[in-house]
């Protein structure tokens, strides 16, 4: 974890100091590319793993669980935070 956590603090400190550097903008088009080339690869490993594939309605089932919580417990953290920071005091939203 703390190798993962290292190279994405070394990258940032490359892109930080590269920044200005004109053929280094190019590889900005190549992200959504990489990402999803990373996805197919992940999407794979996982349909390649038998245990994995036949309890997939158990874990399926506690993913949409999950996904759920998270979505609900964003929006309200969201809601919070609007009303915390963004609306004035003693005026009132319509």
């Amino acid at each position: 974890m703390f190798r993962v956590l290292g190279m994405l603090l070394c990258g940032f400190a490359a892109g930080y100091l590269l920044r200005n550097v004109s053929i280094l903008e190019k590889l900005e088009k190549t992200i959504s590319g990489t990402v999803l080339v990373m996805l197919f690869v992940f999407g794979l490993s996982i349909g390649m793993n038998k245990e994995l594939v036949h309890n997939l309605g158990r874990f399926g089932g506690q993913a949409a669980v999950l996904a759920v919580f998270g979505v609900v417990g964003s929006l309200l953290a969201s809601l919070f935070a609007y009303r915390v920071f963004f609306v004035k005091k003693g005026r009132r939203r319509r």
